[in-house]
């Protein structure tokens, strides 16, 4: 590579945006400074991980051994409220979002990584982007990288276009191996444990422990439970304790009591005896199941990856690596580009229509899965109607 050094700034400082940091710091000349408005510790949205093979691969191009942050399983479980359990082998690896932040993050070389700083506007000519920070400060750039996530202030200049609720939401649950009954996390060990009836659906499996651990009784559970909630229902919902409207993330410490008893309610009627005493020593916190469909991903030298292009939904286990993906092929098409040219136009195109047919298909391949389990359709009367059972 050869030419003078070009600027790159990647707002958003999750894992799409240190995917992106990571691959383009390895194959191009650019100087890259990334932006995360979070001051403090990122929290997880999603907690647990299927290791998927953009992820293997981002860690082993990273000199990461992908077996040192993740847990093997070796069986399926599939439970049912009133029969016992089919138990099948199935090898699988899980891994766990936070695992994947420390490790990428302590990857990176000669990226600057600016944290609690807010970017509020994006402004772009044909070859030059504007950032507005919420200190009022601007800085200019050769391309802007939106990794912002499903609330992305990025997109709103390429594409604006807000988020559509599904139908249901995702309450989950991580909890440490060793604070669960030595019974209940037996049945859940080496497995994916899994129930699936009208409008519900539950998942279990361990992952690294909170700082990574692999070893036995320091790694901890992690459990997704999708439940059709009605519209009227969905905002009391994402409403905490506090009164905050949450939009995309409830946190555990600011659930209301009256969507906790409700929560507690209906997993007595509605879920197997393992699944529903795994709840009663859990701190649920909810994710709701959006909608994001896109047919842009890019305006200028202003692109957008991960959750900030387009939402997948959570049963097809492919978020986080559809954004190492996107990362990824961005980082190939800019491969040879120096300060001294133009963007490469025809290779961008590339990138683009390729990565917005990768995001439609398994977009479409999630919404099958979810109407399979009749989750989120129309013909299916919602489980979580607001009333405390």
């Amino acid at each position: 590579m050869s030419g003078e050094r070009w600027k790159v700034a990647i707002v958003g400082g999750s894992l799409a945006g240190l995917a992106a940091a990571l691959e383009l710091s390895r194959v191009t000349t650019a100087d890259i400074t990334v932006f995360e408005q979070t001051a403090g510790r990122l929290e997880g949205r999603g907690a647990g991980i299927v290791m998927q093979p953009e992820i293997e691969a981002l860690l082993s191009i990273s000199h990461i051994p992908p077996a040192t942050v993740s847990v093997p399983l070796v069986e399926r479980q599939l439970l049912h409220r009133h029969s016992p359990p089919r138990v099948f082998a199935q090898p699988q690896t899980m891994t766990a979002w936070d695992t994947l932040y420390r490790t990428f993050r302590g990857a990176l070389r000669d990226v600057d990584y600016r944290q609690g700083v807010e970017v509020t506007t994006v402004t772009a000519s044909d070859h030059s982007t504007t950032l507005t920070f919420a200190d009022g400060t601007t800085s200019d750039w050769d391309m802007v990288i939106g990794a912002d996530g499903i609330g992305s202030t990025v997109r709103q200049f390429v594409q604006p276009e807000d988020p559509r609720y599904s139908g249901y939401v995702a309450w989950r649950g991580l909890e440490r191996e060793s604070d669960l009954p030595p019974d209940l996390t037996r049945e859940l060990t080496d497995r994916f444990t899994l129930f699936s009836a009208n409008g519900v659906q539950f998942l279990c499996y361990l992952v690294p422990g909170p700082a990574g651990e692999i070893e036995p009784g320091l790694r901890r559970v992690n459990w997704v439970w999708y439940v059709n909630a009605s519209p009227e229902a969905f905002d009391d919902i994402m409403t905490g304790q506090s009164g905050r409207r949450y939009a995309y993330f409830l946190p555990a410490d600011d659930v209301s009591a009256a969507s906790a008893a409700t929560l507690h309610a209906l997993a007595k009627t509605e879920l197997p005896p393992l699944f529903a005493e795994l709840i009663d020593h859990s701190a649920p916190f909810l994710q709701p199941v959006m909608d994001l469909p896109s047919s842009r991903l890019r305006r200028g030298p202003v692109l957008v990856i991960g959750d900030a292009a387009g939402t997948v939904r959570p049963h097809t286990a492919s978020g986080t690596s559809k954004s190492i993906g996107d990362a990824a092929f961005l980082a190939q098409a800019l491969s040879t580009h120096t300060a001294r040219e133009p963007l490469p136009e025809s290779a961008l195109r590339q990138w683009e229509n390729h990565r917005l047919r990768v995001l439609q298909d398994i977009a479409a391949v999630g919404i099958t899965r979810a109407v399979v389990s009749r989750l989120g359709t129309t013909d299916s009367a919602p489980i979580w109607d607001g009333a405390i059972r």
